[in-house]
């Protein structure tokens, strides 16, 4: 069985002849596994057997923008953290540049909203191909700055801060910054649909709803203000053929009908520390309507664990699964550069050992970090 159809009966809740699966890591991590198996990052994929790929998208071909500046002309400074020689870099926000806007005017005087006709699609339908080699399953995210969604580029715009205030007390305010970020998203996703021509299997759009503990924002707030725009974005991209994949960190259980209700397909994360977000749970709940990706955590587990506690966990999800379809191996989001390499073989190999056949046991918890880290590939 290929990855097309082993993915593809994994979404439509039937048995394959193993639980699909998928890889992320941050570029420290995959820059390690390269030094230290000798091989290219895309061989490693195929030797473990990795269903999914992920294609980079259109390139910016607009005027030059300044340095360390993105296409919504929020400035960035870089930022370390980790071990020399195993540190992340990660992009802070300086200043967001509509901080100080005190109207829906300011708003649309702002003279950096981004445009789809300044990137280059002309490469999309070869990226396709290039990704479906071996029957692999296409899969459109776009880079971490870029990534069609609603809040975080609001938050990067605004401030969060600024932007929390605008939902609750300003609604006008957060109508209108929302209503441009949608606008463009639209455009652009529209866009590379088109130029990828039915070769995108999958869309994965990217916004964090949830916190450890409970929502960003109520149901109720969720609802008014990032409810519409969810479900136009998934309208386009089911219209056009593609699955629709949302990923979010954080506790999101109280809004997952709402996801469902806007046509969502696959819910990404499912971060195993965040209240209420077991995949057990989120199974006998939702499952019947909703598949699943992720869950192996990358708080506890993967850089604390050993390797038997990787193999009790990926067991326990293997058994909370079954093969009843529905499911797609991965972790809760990107592993980081402080997990042992050793132990992302050790997942590997257990996806590809209990994703077969249902075994009996499960895992155990370990000392946990405080919040899931987003360094994204």
């Amino acid at each position: 069985m290929n990855s097309r159809e082993r993915v593809f009966l994994a979404l439509a809740h039937r048995p394959a002849d193993r639980i699909p699966s998928d890889f992320w890591a941050t570029p420290t991590v995959v820059r390690t596994l390269e030094a230290a198996l000798h091989k290219p990052y895309a061989q490693f994929l195929d030797d473990c057997g990795v269903d999914f790929r992920y294609i980079e998208g259109p390139a910016y071909i607009g005027p030059p923008l300044p340095p360390g500046t993105d296409i919504w002309g929020v400035g960035r400074t870089a930022v370390a953290a980790g071990a020399a020689g195993r540190a992340e870099s990660y992009s802070d926000v300086v200043k967001p540049p509509l901080s100080d806007a005190a109207t829906p005017g300011d708003v649309g005087a702002y003279d950096h909203w981004p445009n789809p006709d300044l990137f280059d699609y002309s490469t999309i339908g070869r990226q396709c191909d290039q990704a479906a080699r071996g029957d692999r399953v296409v899969v459109f995210m776009g880079d971490r700055l870029n990534r069609i969604a609603q809040l975080k580029p609001a938050m990067y715009l605004r401030g969060p801060e600024n932007i929390f205030l605008d939902l609750a007390v300003r609604p006008e305010m957060a109508h209108a910054i929302l209503g441009r970020i949608r606008e463009f998203y639209l455009a652009y996703l529209e866009r590379i649909l088109a130029a990828a021509a039915g070769r995108i299997a999958i869309v994965l759009t990217g916004d964090d709803f949830g916190a450890q503990n409970g929502l960003l924002l109520s149901p109720g707030m969720w609802r008014e203000f990032l409810r519409p725009g969810f479900a136009d974005y998934v309208s386009l991209i089911k219209s056009r053929g593609a699955v629709a994949m949302h990923h979010t960190c954080g506790a999101v259980a109280d809004i997952v009908p709402d996801l469902i209700a806007g046509g969502l397909d696959v819910l990404q994360s499912l971060q195993p520390e965040a209240r209420g977000m077991s995949l057990a749970s989120l199974k006998k709940r939702f499952g019947r309507r909703l598949c699943f990706h992720g869950g192996v955590s990358i708080q506890k587990t993967m850089p604390y664990g050993s390797r038997d506690d990787i193999r009790r966990e990926v067991r326990a999800i293997a058994n909370t699964v079954g093969q009843d379809g529905g499911y797609i191996f991965c972790t809760s989001h990107n592993i980081q550069a402080d997990t042992p390499i050793d132990n992302v073989m050790a997942l590997m190999e257990a996806y590809l050992e209990f994703g077969t056949t249902p075994q009996p046991g499960h895992g155990r918890r370990h000392a946990a970090r405080t919040t899931q880290s987003g360094a994204n590939r």
